[in-house]
């Protein structure tokens, strides 16, 4: 029998122990994490944590991978629906599945050697960032987003970002501001319809998951810098964000090293 791995051998002879011992958190699993859910149990993970409070509806089925007319009407778990992808891949896979917000369940992913997030707003990648900081977790965020100016076509565009522990992050590299946050806060309550395609998360997901395999067995050997792909989808166009140019930080000024493990509140 000839070998699943046999195909992507070029990722190293160690490559199928490092990718079959690692354990993946996952943290939203709509368009996106659909994506990357299905591409990483091809690649041969069999070990996840993932969390999506959210159930299918139709309006999902434009994006969400794995995800029926039937899904829909009866309403179904997102992570029921990820979870049968992934062991419809390899029905070995360990996939611990929660059908939470992640915070519900944060001890849970301080198991994970990487994490991926798909989240809605940038409050909400703020957050799960300063979580994986904290518990020196490498973290890659994917996000997608439709604009449109008035008389002009729709812009799709979207990002693929790596926080490394002690490297620059998400406000270091300029994603994440006081003025985004500001304005997030502002719209709290009223997000409205975002548009998605499956497309668009796919590409993004497929970056995603190459950088991860690059990261945990480095074959290509070259993955030394700063991670923040900017994708233009209206111009087929993903590459390094322009911010790169100008990134000023070596050590990430926003989260010590020193400073990790669980917060602890204490009474004044």
């Amino acid at each position: 029998m000839i070998d699943r791995h046999s195909r992507q051998s070029f990722l190293g002879a160690e490559a199928p122990a490092i990718i079959q011992s690692t354990t993946i958190g996952l943290v939203g699993l709509g368009g996106g994490g659909s994506h990357i859910a299905q591409q990483l149990a091809h690649v041969g993970f069999v070990n996840f944590i993932i969390f999506d409070p959210d159930r299918v509806e139709h309006s999902n089925l434009n994006r969400l991978v794995g995800a029926t007319y039937h899904n829909a009407v009866d309403q179904a778990r997102k992570s029921d629906v990820v979870e049968r992808i992934i062991k419809a891949i390899n029905p070995e896979a360990v996939v611990a599945s929660h059908p939470n917000r992640w915070e519900d369940g944060h001890n849970l992913l301080k198991r994970c050697d990487i994490l991926f997030g798909c989240l809605d707003s940038i409050a909400a990648r703020r957050d799960f960032e300063a979580f994986a900081r904290r518990h020196l977790l490498p973290y890659i965020d994917i996000g997608l987003d439709v604009h449109q100016v008035e008389g002009a076509a729709p812009e799709m565009g979207g990002q693929v970002i790596v926080s490394m522990p002690g490297g620059p992050c998400m406000r270091c590299m300029g994603f994440i501001t006081d003025d985004n946050l500001a304005a997030h806060a502002a719209q709290y309550g009223d997000a409205g319809i975002r548009p998605q395609v499956v497309w668009a998360n796919g590409v993004l997901a497929s970056a995603a998951v190459g950088v991860a395999v690059d990261l945990l067995t480095d074959w290509t050997g070259a993955l030394r810098t700063p991670v923040y792909l900017s994708y233009d989808s209206n111009r087929s166009k993903l590459e390094p964000h322009v911010r790169l140019q100008y990134l000023q930080v070596a050590e990430c000024p926003h989260y010590s090293l020193t400073e990790v493990g669980d917060l602890i509140f204490r009474p004044l």
